[in-house]
Order: structure tokens, then sequence, then C-alpha cells
């Protein structure tokens, strides 16, 4: 077991961003297995969830003339549109079924606001507004994070890079992870977490 100053925080592993979802990740579901080895190793397991009102304004078909993966200026800055998502209650927001969901015990839902994204499991697409996991991780004692899950150049980085913002020891597990790579973001954000310090395995 790993020590109790650490978590395993599991990003996204919905069937939304698994093959046959809505915004796949090649391979997402590959790994699951992975993932559910790791969570019988950590005292705390946090799960996150996509959890998105059907009149999100991230999703594409709610801004006209706009295609999916295409960027628009919100009142926070530049925001890429995707196609409808995890939205809440439907299959698609879902864990994968072969998820151990069941050896979490926390799960955060986030993108529920329809104003703003919220690709971090710390902070909303503004840096500002906070999830509460920071408040939640510290009343723990927890210090060092694992990282893993969906995708790596999305939700696991801007993930890794709140947290080590915040001061806290992070390692993403790339192995654990897949990525959407989007023209190139996923070199992107990998030069970016190595800079803010997160470890890269």
């Amino acid at each position: 077991m790993h020590a109790p100053d650490e978590a395993l925080i599991v990003i996204d592993v919905q069937n939304d961003f698994c093959p046959g979802g809505a915004l796949a990740v090649a391979e997402g579901d590959s790994i699951v297995p992975l993932i559910n080895a790791l969570m019988t190793r950590f005292h705390t397991v946090i799960l996150t969830q996509d959890w998105h009102p059907p009149d999100h304004s991230s999703f594409a078909d709610m801004h006209p003339g706009h295609a999916p993966f295409t960027q628009i200026d919100m009142q926070y800055g530049r925001q890429t549109l995707w196609p409808r998502h995890c939205v809440q209650g439907t299959d698609g927001a879902r864990f994968h079924p072969a998820l151990h969901a069941d050896l979490a015990q926390m799960v955060l839902r986030k993108g529920f606001r329809p104003e703003i994204d919220s690709y971090s499991a710390l902070f909303e697409n503004d840096h500002a507004t906070v999830t509460g996991l920071q408040g939640y991780l510290t009343t723990r004692g927890v210090r060092r994070l694992t990282m893993v899950g969906l995708a790596t150049d999305y939700c696991v980085a801007y993930s890794a890079l709140d947290a080590a913002r915040l001061g806290f020891d992070v390692t993403v597990l790339q192995h654990a992870c897949r990525a959407i790579d989007l023209g190139g973001s996923l070199a992107l954000q990998q030069s970016a977490m190595r800079a803010a310090g997160v470890k890269l395995d």
C-alpha cells in the first residue's frame, strides 16, 4: 500500500470518453484494468465525473455556426467546443462498467455549471472557482497525488497543473492515461506539466 498521505485521482473514466462514446478517446477503455489494480493500493481514491447539464455552454450545438473542436471566446477565456457528452443522468455520463468504482471514497462531479466548463478536478476553467477537492484532500492529510484517466492532455493535465500550483506533489502515470491530442496538445501539455514539476511516469 502507498502511504496514507498519498491519493489516487481517477479522471473521467466514463462511457462517453471510451470507444463508442460521444467524445471517445482512442483506447480509452484499455486503461481500466490498470486503474482497477491501482485503486487497491491507495488509502484514498477519488473519481471525477464530467456531469454536464443539457444546455452546457461547451457544447458546439449550443453555438449555431460553430463546429465541434473549434474555439470561441468565453468570459473566462478561450473555450474549445465539444460534441454533446456526459449529460447528467445519461448512459454516456456513467463510469465505464468495468471500472471498480465502489473502491473510491469520493466521487467528484464537475462541469455542472451551465456557463463554464471544468477540465480540472480542482478548479473550473476560470481558474478561480473551486470544486472543493483541495479541502477534502487537506483534511484527509493528503499531500501527494497520483493521477490517471482521460484525457491526458485535457482533464488529467489541467488537474495535475492545478494541483502542482497548490503545492501538491503530483505524478501522472501516462501508461494509465490516454490522450485526445488535438493539434499537438499532448506534447504541449507534457511540456507544461514537466515545467510545473509534475512527474510523468
